[in-house]
């Protein structure tokens, strides 16, 4: 595979679950590799960088005893799915165990196997890496003790729900510093030259099997971080942060591989002076969901610099699903619009295509049936292809206005772009809101104004041609009039 394309599109997939599906529709055992080419060829809709194939690793036995004990993980789990059965619980893909593809999958061959099915295909593999945690029978407790924050007797007996004895030594439980502890996983020490380079050499190997890795909660190994976690617990901060004493060296062996970080707090900018290629764009989803145009359109005006290095989403297997919080679903059309011709990574979770509305907890295997919204499959279709084929995200991205009128402000509703890509040029207008709008949104393209023929305005996802003067669009700028979440793709050529 070669490397992934600056801005990538990535498919998040919960694996087991995936793979349990294709098993009932084949009626027979699937694994890693054997998948059926039609199974591949369905997680991967043209437009579409890179598979994250979530949950490979192998996971704890002792994960999954303390969470089947846990009666909050329980009735999450029969909400999602009433009638759940042992077997459908395999818990946590982020309690690893060993960083080993699990013998349930296939195994190291199995991921193999699916790598090249999706090399065949011009689509790379995403993997995780979880830097915070270990699961408690992980074999590092014995072989790599001082990897890990450590207590006493003494805070075990005070506080047995923040620590855990193993190998007759007492660890911490892993945690962030705005929740309890989590009683599944064992906290590792972020300030130990051990530890980093274990990770190290864990993420080198990481990068023999994929292209790429997402790096689960990356902000809680930053020096400032993991002091506010733990304090004089963890020892005197070293000098060097985390992260660039890690990524280097796994970029030495494999210098295209791509990393993701999970991100919050506004550390996205920090993780990415850091070494990560992009950092999850928490902002843009919250503000999407929760707030108006003019929110939104401020989070835009960043430097485009730096929003090249968002991953920008609408749902994942942290979120609920755009299906069940964006309604109406021309609501969740719009905000995809925006998501995909953004500057930045884009990230689609499976289902999210078909409008799944269950959120299903990671520890679970299967999930309801749901009927397939077979118009918003073909939706997302167009549009990552509209995306894909028109090349525009290879070209400057620049935010723009929204002018109106003084009996009428609903411009302020509207949220625009533009693309340039050589003679390339594309003009994007969506309603982010569930009235109609209407304004003048001018482009940044004067030269339009000096030719002699009109411009032709071809949207993308519908077919629907305008014609206008080029001295229209450079000088008050192009009319719309939007219905409620309504939008426009267009690629803005030269008239006949």
């Amino acid at each position: 595979m070669s490397a992934l394309p600056a801005q990538p599109v990535v498919h998040e997939v919960n694996t087991r679950v995936w793979l349990r599906e294709t098993e009932r529709r084949t009626g027979r055992p699937v694994r890693l590799g054997d998948v059926p080419k039609d199974a591949w060829d369905e997680l991967t809709p043209h437009g579409v960088d890179a598979v994250w194939l979530m949950g490979v690793w192998e996971r704890s036995p002792e994960g999954l005893r303390i969470a089947l004990e846990d009666p909050g993980l329980r009735e999450s789990f029969a909400r999602a799915l009433p009638d759940a059965a042992p077997e459908d619980i395999a818990g946590s893909p982020y309690c690893v165990r060993r960083y080993t593809v699990d013998g349930a999958l296939g195994g190291t061959a199995g991921l193999k196997a699916a790598r090249a099915e999706l090399d065949r295909r011009g689509v790379g593999l995403v993997l995780d890496h979880v830097p915070n945690h270990v699961a408690p029978d992980s074999p590092w407790l014995a072989a790599h003790p001082d990897c890990f924050v450590r207590g006493t007797e003494d805070d075990l007996r005070r506080d047995p729900a923040a620590y855990l004895a193993a190998h007759g030594r007492v660890y911490a439980r892993g945690r962030d510093p705005f929740f309890p502890p989590w009683p599944d996983v064992v906290q590792l020490n972020a300030y130990r030259p051990a530890l980093r380079a274990l990770t190290a050499d864990t993420l080198t190997r990481i990068g023999d099997l994929c292209d790429g890795v997402r790096c689960d909660m990356a902000m809680l190994m930053m020096n400032d971080v993991f002091a506010r976690t733990w304090g004089g617990r963890a020892g005197p901060a070293p000098d060097e942060d985390f992260w660039p004493a890690v990524l280097p060296a796994v970029r030495r062996r494999h210098p295209g591989m791509l990393f993701l970080a999970e991100a919050y707090w506004d550390l996205e900018w920090a993780l990415q002076q850091q070494g990560f290629d992009y950092a999850y764009d928490k902002r843009l989803y919250d503000r999407l969901l929760h707030e108006d145009a003019g929110a939104v359109r401020d989070h835009l005006r960043a430097d485009e610099g730096y929003q090249r290095g968002l991953v920008r989403f609408l749902e994942n297997h942290d979120e609920p699903r755009a299906a069940a919080t964006l309604a109406p679903v021309a609501r969740e059309r719009a905000a995809a619009v925006v998501t995909a011709t953004l500057p930045g990574a884009t990230l689609w979770h499976e289902g999210q295509f078909t409008g799944r509305r269950v959120r299903l907890p990671v520890f679970l295997t299967r999930r309801p049936d749901e009927p397939a919204d077979d118009g918003l499959r073909a939706f997302h279709e167009r549009l990552l292809t509209a995306v894909r084929n028109s090349r525009m995200r290879d070209g400057r991205w620049q935010l723009l206005d929204a002018t109106g009128w003084p009996d009428n402000d609903t411009c302020r509703e509207l949220l625009a772009w533009s693309w340039t890509n050589g003679p390339g040029r594309f003009l994007v207008v969506v309603n982010h809101s569930g009235r109609p709008a209407q304004g003048r949104i001018r482009p940044p393209w004067p030269e339009l104004a000096d030719g002699t023929g009109d411009t032709d305005l071809l949207d993308l996802m519908d077919g629907a041609r305008y014609v206008r003067s080029g001295s229209e669009l450079a000088g008050p700028g192009l009319f719309v009039d939007l219905d409620a979440w309504g939008g426009h793709v267009f690629a803005v050529e030269p008239g006949a």
